[in-house]
């Protein structure tokens, strides 16, 4: 859920519905995965990854401290004692801070109170209101409506958080057995292969990762047993996400210091996000306006010992769809070899409205001529991607777009 929403609180798609629709997902994402990748990968690490993916965050909602937004005030005409006459009619808007999954708003639990209200619920704030309508200045008469309309709205708040538990519960159990069954499917397919003597690739069985990554001042999690495929030395998956969260961490922190980023052009930009990365690894090489294939890329990650690429990174200001375009272009079609299978557009968006621009980003993305599916997104303004390489279609590369709001 991204942007702002008005729904039904907890009452919008059934537990049952949930986790059906969930599960399935998951079985999805597993069955997608190659034979190559299920019979490689660690299966307890591939878990944890789906488990992280597909877990809910309960919801905390901040009833103690609301934001009142100013009335709107209008006229209606009604009927009084036989005479239409024209009131004051003043809208209220109350909002709530929250933490959590904000799909937790949507589902209706299986232990329900019988009562809800309408909520809008914003994704990018972080905060949910309700709003309703008074004829007259009362005091007394405001605080009942806000009460009561409260009271409806969060009826069924420790419910939905007893189902998050109960779905977090069982997540593991439904992800490991998909996986198990996958893998004994592939096993059973590789001994009948073997039984009529039809010979299976070795190369395919080969995995070669960066070897572990230490992390300077922040502990560097496991990443030797995360296998994945190919020829030559790669960035693993966990190194992967954990250079995304650096990049998406910092952005935010800037995001709140105008003082980071104004002024500042899509190199300084750069410069500060570089100096995160080639200070935070050892093992590797971080830097900008580096030349690879057909032109120099703004971020580049290193394996230092065989100067093999891990990562490739692009920034931009966002001027729109096209420019948008123009710049998944540049970075597959001119940066990009045939060996870089982790990348990222790093977007620095101007618009005051960033919500209009992350919902142009996600439905634009798609009729991108390399797009080939959505991955979800790893935060608000964090969208993760399969694409192929316009040399070579079947070619998966993981493409993450990440915008960061820099209005001031």
């Amino acid at each position: 859920m991204f942007g702002k929403i008005t729904i039904n609180s907890f009452g919008e798609i059934d537990s049952f519905q949930f986790e059906k629709i969930n599960t399935k997902k998951i079985i999805e994402e597993i069955e997608g995965k190659s034979k190559e990748y299920i019979l490689g990968v660690d299966e307890n690490e591939y878990k944890n990854y789906l488990v992280e993916s597909y877990s809910l965050t309960p919801l905390k909602v901040d009833l103690e401290n609301e934001t009142i937004d100013k009335p709107v005030l209008t006229k209606e005409e009604i009927v009084h004692r036989g005479r239409l006459i024209e009131i004051e009619v003043y809208d209220f808007t109350i909002s709530y801070s929250f933490t959590g999954s904000p799909e937790v708003f949507r589902i209706k639990p299986p232990r329900w109170a019988m009562t809800a209200a309408e909520i809008s619920v914003n994704g990018q704030s972080r905060t949910v209101s309700f709003s309703f309508r008074l004829h007259e200045k009362n005091p007394e008469k405001f605080k009942r409506a806000k009460d009561d309309i409260s009271r409806r709205a969060f009826a069924n708040l420790d419910n939905a958080n007893d189902f998050v538990e109960s779905w977090n519960n069982q997540l593991s159990d439904i992800i490991l057995q998909t996986i198990k069954k996958q893998k004994k499917k592939f096993k059973e397919e590789n001994d009948f292969f073997a039984a009529i003597n039809v010979k299976v690739n070795k190369e395919t069985q080969s995995v070669f990762s960066a070897p572990t990554v230490k992390k300077k001042i922040i502990p560097q999690p496991k990443v030797s047993g995360k296998k994945e495929f190919s020829s030559e030395p790669m960035m693993s998956k966990e190194m992967y996400d954990d250079v995304l969260k650096v990049i998406y961490d910092l952005g935010k922190s800037m995001e709140k210091k105008p003082s980071t980023y104004q002024n500042k052009d899509e190199e300084g930009l750069r410069d500060q996000i570089l100096l995160v990365l080639e200070t935070r690894y050892e093992g590797t090489t971080a830097s900008g306006e580096t030349f690879n294939r057909g032109g120099k890329t703004d971020i580049i990650l290193k394996y230092a010992e065989d100067n093999s690429n891990l990562f490739v990174a692009e920034c931009k200001f966002w001027n729109g769809t096209s420019e948008f375009n123009k710049a998944i272009f540049q970075l597959f079609d001119r940066y990009l070899t045939w060996r870089d299978s982790k990348t990222a557009l790093i977007l620095f968006v101007q618009n005051k409205d960033f919500s209009s621009v992350l919902d142009t980003i996600q439905t634009d993305i798609g009729k991108h001529p390399y797009f080939k599916r959505a991955k979800g997104k790893r935060g608000e303004s964090s969208f993760s991607y399969i694409f192929g390489l316009p040399q070579d279609k079947d070619k998966e590369v993981f493409f993450e777009v990440i915008a960061f709001h820099y209005d001031k």
